[in-house]
């Protein structure tokens, strides 16, 4: 027997789990090992889907717990009743998640669901998370202590009596406060009550740790003014949760210096990438580094071809020795390809004897994950010149084949099979895939697209462009359109759009780096004339005022 395998032969066991603040990156690697074994998934609202990516597609997912019983709708058990959910699960032997916003023993309330776990002897552990008070503080720039060693408390407005505000009000320690928007002032007046004085600085954080997190610097004694002149209050979001760090020696002074996060060059913007699902992935994962949202808004669906023969009678070709070269242009025919092998039980070893060429860091890395190491990727463009570039001629003396076999899309230009025609190759160009306009993305997205609601836009070829204004509209005007290369801009500039941003060379990856340089010289320029930073999205009538905080 597996000392490590989970028994539930009798009853299961219980892991309360602390999900962080708000960046899904913060989760603990012990916490996605846990939640990729849970049979049930009982999470806070505010965490599911930070947590539930992590989780098999079939756990149960029996209620979304909430810390706030105002929140939830009638008929809904309370989160009282989340420990019978919990032991109820256990019982039936079940590997239960628990999954709580910040970490369970700092922000959670969940004590009361393990005494119930140790009083009926089931087992449970805690998986520790990142707590808002200590996450939070270190997203927005503000170090908690100094060199000399500062005393930090921790306070919940919601629950401080008066004995507490007296004790942190008389000391010179760093206050960690936990509260919200519309009761901050009011927890800054008891701390000045019990003796801080009004010019002791302070930073008020909203949405901690996500793009929508916001900060700002005021003093005891001006934060109601501030957060008054900044348009945040009144507001019918002043309910939601804030951390403010109270003190001398916090640094709030030099969060201009420290603040890493809220400075990324696209902070909080929303980006549109209209690409195939698969190839927007890791483009989406750059512009999240970045600081973006990242909306992915499939333009082009890849289907088979129409008559399956050519690609069949080629692959068969590879098999037999038919060619010296293969050349992939794109992770799609690197797809179609595996697809093919795998229809006929083949693996990688069929590639052996054949030079393979690759054009792209994608399409290389999409050849490697098969197992087949390109023998060639351009030195210079990535592109079909620059793969001729490098590509030798035909020499009748070293080569026992003459023959190339080009698996491609249906639409693609002609350039690589001239140019390898005319360095003595013979060429089978063959359709491994074709390229259809997608459907149209949701009402609301079509809207935003149309409506300025997202900031940014990449195109990453010129089907992209016609297929984005044929499935949604043209983006509205403020938002910024960046485009891999010339040919791209061109076709944008005939659908009307101005091309703001362009990428030194032909990479998806240049792409969202020339947007990001462009972000932050577009930040610089604001700090420098005295401007707030903003968002393009928020230059458009009326956005300032539906902005959310």
């Amino acid at each position: 027997m597996n000392p490590t395998a989970p028994n539930h032969s009798a009853s299961g066991q219980v892991t309360f789990l602390g999900a962080g603040p708000g960046d899904p990156g913060l989760l603990t690697l012990r916490a996605v090992e846990a939640l990729a074994s849970a049979d049930v998934l009982i999470a806070d609202p505010q965490v599911l889907d930070v947590v539930r990516v992590h989780a098999r597609a079939q756990v149960d997912t029996p209620l979304q717990a909430s810390t706030d019983e105002a929140s939830i709708p009638a008929g809904v058990p309370a989160l009282r009743d989340t420990a019978n959910l919990v032991m109820a699960a256990a019982r039936a032997g079940k590997r239960v998640v628990r999954a709580v916003s910040g970490d369970p023993g700092l922000d959670g309330y969940v004590a009361e669901e393990m005494l119930a776990c140790a009083a009926e002897g089931i087992v449970f552990e805690v998986v520790p998370g990142i707590a808002a008070a200590v996450g939070v503080p270190a997203y927005a720039g503000v170090p908690l202590r100094d060199a000399q060693g500062t005393d930090v408390r921790f306070v919940d407005a919601r629950t401080a009596d008066a004995r507490c505000w007296s004790e942190v009000g008389a000391s010179d320690a760093t206050a960690v406060v936990s509260t919200t928007l519309d009761t901050v002032a009011a927890a800054a007046g008891e701390l000045v009550s019990a003796g801080r004085k009004p010019d002791t600085p302070l930073t008020v954080t909203v949405a901690g740790t996500t793009t929508r997190q916001r900060t700002w610097t005021a003093t005891l004694g001006s934060v109601a003014q501030v957060l008054k002149a900044a348009k945040v209050l009144p507001s019918p979001d002043g309910g939601q949760p804030v951390i403010a760090v109270v003190g001398e020696r916090c640094a709030a002074a030099q969060r201009d210096r420290l603040s890493w996060f809220e400075s990324k060059p696209l902070f909080g913007w929303r980006v549109l990438v209209p690409r195939t699902k698969e190839q927007a992935a890791s483009l989406s994962d750059q512009l999240v580094s970045y600081g973006a949202v990242s909306h992915e808004v499939p333009t082009i669906a890849v289907e088979p071809p129409r008559t399956p023969q050519q690609m069949e009678r080629a692959v068969k070709g590879l098999v037999t020795g038919r060619y010296e070269w293969i050349a992939f242009t794109s992770v799609n025919a690197v797809k179609a390809v595996r697809e093919k092998f795998e229809e006929y039980g083949l693996d990688a070893r069929a590639f052996a004897g054949i030079k393979v060429a690759a054009v792209g860091e994608q399409t290389a890395k999409a050849l490697v994950a098969f197992g087949v190491k390109p023998d060639l990727v351009p030195s210079g463009e990535q592109s079909a010149a620059g793969l001729l570039e490098d590509w030798p001629p035909y020499d009748p003396v070293f080569d026992p084949i003459d023959r190339v076999f080009l698996p491609r899309a249906d639409i693609a230009t002609e350039t690589l099979v001239a140019g390898l025609i005319e360095l003595g190759w013979e060429v089978d160009d063959v359709t491994a895939y074709r390229t259809v306009r997608a459907s149209p993305p949701p009402a609301e997205t079509r809207e935003a697209i149309k409506g300025g609601g997202f900031d940014a836009v990449l195109f990453t070829s010129s089907s992209t462009v016609r297929n984005l204004v044929g499935i949604a509209g043209k983006p509205h005007n403020v938002t910024v359109i960046a485009c891999i290369g010339p040919a791209t801009a061109k076709t944008a500039e005939e659908h009307g759009l101005r091309v703001d941003v362009m990428s030194p060379e032909p990479s998806v990856h240049k792409l969202a780096e020339a947007l990001a340089d462009f972000g932050a010289a577009r930040r610089d320029a604001a700090i420098e004339a005295g401007d707030p930073v903003t968002r393009p999205s928020e230059r458009r009538p009326g956005s300032r005022r539906r902005a959310r905080s």
